[in-house]
């Protein structure tokens, strides 16, 4: 064993995810959770759990104190960051390493380094990466903010140095909307960073994004695992990925595998880094940023090149030197993942949070899922709404769409509405089956399918006729009858067919015969 025990600074999927690495690892965990998280998965699948405070994040996952002093109680070696939260703290690296705690990640030196973007800008620049025009120092005075931006040329990107997730980003179309642009991105930055500096930076018109995940140790090797396409976004949040992009080729795709192995020597990395790119029209690439942790979107890249990227973290932190050199990489068939997200895409993706009264996993050949919910749990709204991710594999990329399709089918979610109804747009939209797409597609399917913003209906779509209407009445009172709620919601987004299917459907979940 590596470390004789190992503590999840973490929740949800991604806890889980590190307990089962670590499970096959034979190393013990410890996960910790708050208060509104007594109940959740991670805390029911780990060795050990430690309360750490109430349900705001800054009183519990974000506290920096009570996860070194729970990872000191329960003699943990090491800290798992997953992703978000704390994952790129440099403070919380610094104090891992003063409490003589492992942490599981790159050097404070390096997150400090990339963790602003303005100086990653500048690093890159100097170190001769292209990046996208703009300002590589902070922008102090806001009147600035307008000739700068006209000097740059409009349309721009007015963004949080700090930022990610979509976070203290703004998009400025011209003169007239930049005080109101610069204005609102400081301040969410501020509230949302603790930082509000901001810069700008040129707006690419169409762009694709497209990543490279690299490994580094502490022993000089840097290799790049290929690219993750992720363009498929809304509200600039990554929502769909798949590798390989279906937009570069192969001379591209070396191009920037050295450009992000160059950004890891820059930077001194070590461990699991993730180098994000814009690709134009033209197919010229942009360092836009570097996250200094392992992505929601990682189990593609598990998929396609056969490498357990939790448990090479793991490693590369005890000391250990990569097994593989780049040559040894050799990626294989298609990979796509959705993410499973508590929310409403008919009312603008606002998150859905209750009681998940139905729970359906799909199985099979190429499929995964990565999950930290479970039938009966109640769907938190203090956190990220993320539940799972689903992802499938295939030797080629219409097999791994087949297989996402099924998949989706067979996914069964009540109690709450989800993005599964979405994802089965997409899946069968033409410019994705051809891989025609860019960061604004998700917008173009909305704009094409005229989404209403209402809830989707609680019955597959028909005229209401009396028989329907009796139906409906009929199951209201049984409802209230039965002390339960009325909605029954196929949220697959096939409710076409049988209603007498739905209706078994039901009748099955709530444990009676179905005949």
């Amino acid at each position: 064993m590596v470390f004789k025990k190992i503590l999840i600074a973490n929740r949800g999927e991604i806890a889980v995810r590190v307990i089962r690495a670590c499970r096959e690892m034979g190393i013990p965990t410890v996960a910790v959770y708050s208060e509104r998280d007594r109940a959740s998965l991670h805390v029911r699948m780990a060795d050990e759990a430690v309360l750490i405070g109430p349900p705001s994040a800054s009183e519990s996952y974000l506290s920096i104190d009570k996860i070194v002093a729970a990872a000191k109680k329960t003699e943990a070696e090491a800290i798992h960051p997953g992703y978000g939260f704390l994952s790129e703290n440099a403070d919380f690296a610094e104090a891992c390493e003063q409490g003589g705690i492992v942490f599981i990640g790159p050097p404070a030196s390096a997150m400090q380094l990339m963790g602003s973007k303005i100086s990653a800008r500048a690093a890159m620049k100097s170190a001769g990466v292209p990046i996208v025009p703009g300002t590589i120092q902070p922008i102090l005075d806001d009147h600035e903010a307008c000739a700068i931006a006209r000097e740059i040329g409009f349309p721009v990107m007015v963004k949080a140095a700090a930022g990610g997730g979509g976070k203290g980003l703004r998009l400025v179309i011209n003169e007239a909307e930049m005080e109101s642009a610069v204005r609102t991105a400081r301040s969410e930055a501020l509230n949302a960073f603790h930082n509000d500096a901001i810069y700008i930076e040129k707006f690419l018109d169409q762009p694709r994004h497209i990543e490279i995940q690299i490994l580094a140790d502490a022993h000089g090797h840097v290799v790049y695992l290929g690219e993750r396409e992720c363009s498929i976004q809304r509200r600039h949040q990554k929502v769909m990925e798949e590798t390989p992009s279906t937009f570069i080729n192969d001379s591209i795709r070396l191009r920037m595998g050295e450009a992000a192995v160059s950004v890891g020597r820059a930077c001194g990395y070590v461990n699991a880094g993730t180098v994000e790119f814009l690709v134009d029209s033209r197919k010229d690439f942009y360092f836009l940023e570097m996250n200094t942790r392992l992505q929601v979107e990682h189990p593609i890249t598990e998929w396609v090149t056969g490498i357990d990227l939790v448990k090479e973290q793991i490693s590369i932190a005890a000391g250990e030197a990569l097994h593989f050199s780049q040559e040894d990489i050799h990626p294989r068939g298609a990979a796509i993942e959705c993410r499973i997200y508590a929310e409403d895409p008919y009312n603008h993706f606002y998150p859905s949070p209750g009681r998940l009264t139905v729970l359906g996993r799909p199985a099979g050949p190429g499929v995964r899922i990565d999950s930290g919910a479970y039938e009966g749990w109640d769907v938190p709204l203090e956190y990220d709404p993320l539940l799972a991710k689903l992802s499938t594999w295939g030797t080629t990329r219409e097999e791994a769409i087949g297989r996402l399709r099924r998949a989706l089918l067979e996914y069964e979610v009540l109690g709450i509405q989800t993005g599964i109804p979405f994802y089965q747009k997409i899946l069968r939209h033409p410019d994705f089956l051809s891989g025609n797409y860019d960061t604004g597609f998700i917008d173009k399917v909305l704009r094409e399918e005229s989404i209403e913003t209402d809830a989707s209906p609680a019955f597959p779509p028909g005229p209401l006729d009396e028989g329907r209407l009796v139906a409906l009445m009929a199951a209201s009172v049984h409802a209230m009858r039965n002390g339960s709620s009325p909605k029954f919601e196929p949220t697959t987004g096939e409710a076409t067919g049988s209603r007498w299917k739905w209706a078994g459907r039901k009748k099955i979940h709530e444990g009676k015969d179905s005949r």
